[in-house]
């Protein structure tokens, strides 16, 4: 009984499917490599049609069906059937000066050479297509082509190593000045930022309007979604992220390294926000469990000023009263405001012909203490400590008094 059990046990966790594989623990086989598709893999074809379209903008329509020979002979070697749809400029010009009620639109396909019908670009399977993730290719190439993406670049999207990558930005952002300010700091001055991002990451980079379009590699593609977000969202600016790039593009050449990890080698970047004023808060008040009391009303007041009781005689004449009042407030400031201008500003006061005399009677006082403190010490001894500075000016003011003498 229990061997039974066993049995359906191992029965329903493994699969016909689950057993071990040759090729599983080949060390010459390269499980991660794509390998290039080969027709004989799929001589027969594929049984359904399947087709992809997209619309580009108008300013794209020139050079499209200028470029469009370019396009359906690189998809043609695919197998892949392409069409281009444009809007006449005719009816454009009709629908401007008549309006659109009256005309009857007829549009006519574009297929290499003539004119027009839809701003869209349509690519579909034909019997001749043998590779079946080619359409996929053919449909990511016509959306490159919408986003502004030349052709001969957009192009190379058919070989199998190269992958794309549409970034949408322009709803990571809701100002409109920090979106483009950001979307700046990710070009960089004279483009440089977005040169340095290319050779890093070995992608194909093109900034326009709301979208980042790119090309390249799997692993790049990864790292330039991330990198876009981050400035966008200003997270970290693109420059921080290059410099992590060019360090770890350094440590893949030592094979000693390639086990390791690496954020010991790399630089962390703490952000540095500008401080902003803090809007104070509302203090909270305690929480009572008794509202608050009532506020009193216009009637309430009347009643307290015993204005309610009043006639409505007495309250035209106070009301009078109190313009009044105010009236006479109002005319005597402006009469003040009107004499001020008369009023003669104050004179300086003139020096009066007793003061030089009590100039001279002070300058004499000075002398007459001088001349004794001079006294004082020509009398004291030799041997006395006599400080020097006080000794220069009594024998400068001695010399001064001979002189006077003389003169």
């Amino acid at each position: 009984m229990e061997d039974n059990m066993e049995k359906a046990i191992n029965k329903k966790h493994k699969g016909k499917h689950d057993k071990p594989k040759p090729w599983d623990d080949d060390p010459n086989i390269d499980h991660w490599k794509v390998e290039k598709f080969d027709p004989s893999w799929n001589e027969e074809g594929m049984l359904e049609v399947s087709s992809f379209s997209t619309l580009f903008p108008q300013y794209r329509e020139k050079y499209l069906q200028e470029a469009w020979p370019m396009v359906r002979a690189a998809l043609k070697e695919c197998g892949v059937a392409c069409e281009l749809n444009l809007v006449l400029a005719s009816l454009i010009d009709m629908v401007s000066s008549h309006g659109i009620k009256g005309i009857g639109f007829k549009f006519r396909s574009y297929q290499g050479g003539e004119d027009l019908v839809e701003g869209s670009m349509t690519v579909s399977t034909t019997r001749k297509t043998k590779d079946p993730y080619i359409i996929v290719k053919a449909r990511d190439l016509i959306r490159l082509l919408s986003r502004s993406v030349p052709a001969p670049q957009a192009i190379k999207i058919l070989n199998d190593e190269m992958q794309c990558d549409i970034i949408k930005i322009g709803n990571l952002v809701r100002n409109k000045e920090r979106f483009v300010k950001r979307r700046q700091h990710l070009v960089g001055p004279n483009s440089s930022t977005l040169k340095a991002l290319e050779i890093l990451t070995g992608c194909y980079i093109l900034v326009q309007g709301n979208t980042v379009a790119a090309m390249g590699s799997f692993k790049g593609l990864k790292q330039l979604r991330r990198i876009v977000e981050d400035c966008i969202q200003n997270k970290m600016h693109p420059v921080y992220h290059i410099k992590i790039l060019m360090i770890k593009k350094e440590l893949e050449k030592d094979p000693a390294l390639a086990n390791e990890n690496w954020d010991r080698f790399l630089p962390k970047f703490k952000k540095k926000n500008v401080q902003q004023k803090k809007v104070k808060g509302k203090e909270k008040k305690p929480y009572t469990p008794f509202p608050p009391p009532p506020q009193p009303s216009k009637i309430d007041k009347l009643l307290e000023s015993g204005e309610y009781f009043l006639s409505d005689t007495k309250k035209e004449s106070r009301k009078w009263q109190e313009k009044q009042e105010k009236q006479a407030e109002k005319t005597a400031e402006n009469k003040r405001k009107r004499e001020a201008a008369f009023i003669p500003p104050e004179e300086p006061s003139k020096q009066d012909p007793s003061e030089p005399d009590n100039n001279k009677k002070d300058v004499a006082a000075m002398a007459k203490s001088l001349k004794e403190k001079a006294k004082k010490f020509g009398k004291q001894k030799s041997g006395e400590n006599i400080d020097p500075e006080a000794y220069i000016a009594a024998s400068g003011k001695k010399s001064s008094k001979k002189k006077s003498k003389h003169s």
